[in-house]
């Protein structure tokens, strides 16, 4: 009875200690050489109207009229984008207030 005892003991520390999993390696495996510094899918945003009309290096009346076409071609697509993303209510108006603010320029 001992014998069948010590042999189903052996037998279940045994199995545990075959059931164990080897602990993952300590160094992390290296980038390749050639990986790009951004996510491809990563954009960059394009400049705001204010960058824009500072590029052109308007003043004045041009700049009033520029600043104004380019907020309101802002603020279509930022509509446009506000419901390809089903977005409705208050939702719809702050991301759209936001996403003008950033085309538009502080």
């Amino acid at each position: 009875m001992k014998k069948i005892a010590i042999i189903t003991a052996l037998a279940l520390v045994g199995s545990a200690a075959f059931a164990q999993t080897t602990p993952a390696p300590t160094t992390a495996p290296k980038a390749p050489a050639t990986a790009p510094k951004a996510p491809a899918t990563a954009q960059k945003a394009p400049p705001t109207c204010k960058a824009q009309a500072t590029e052109k290096k308007l003043a004045g009346a041009a700049l009033a009229s520029f600043l104004k076409k380019c907020g309101d071609d802002a603020g279509k697509a930022c509509t446009k984008q506000a419901a390809d993303k089903k977005l409705t209510g208050a939702a719809k108006d702050s991301f759209t207030k936001k996403c003008k603010t950033d085309a538009v320029g502080a």
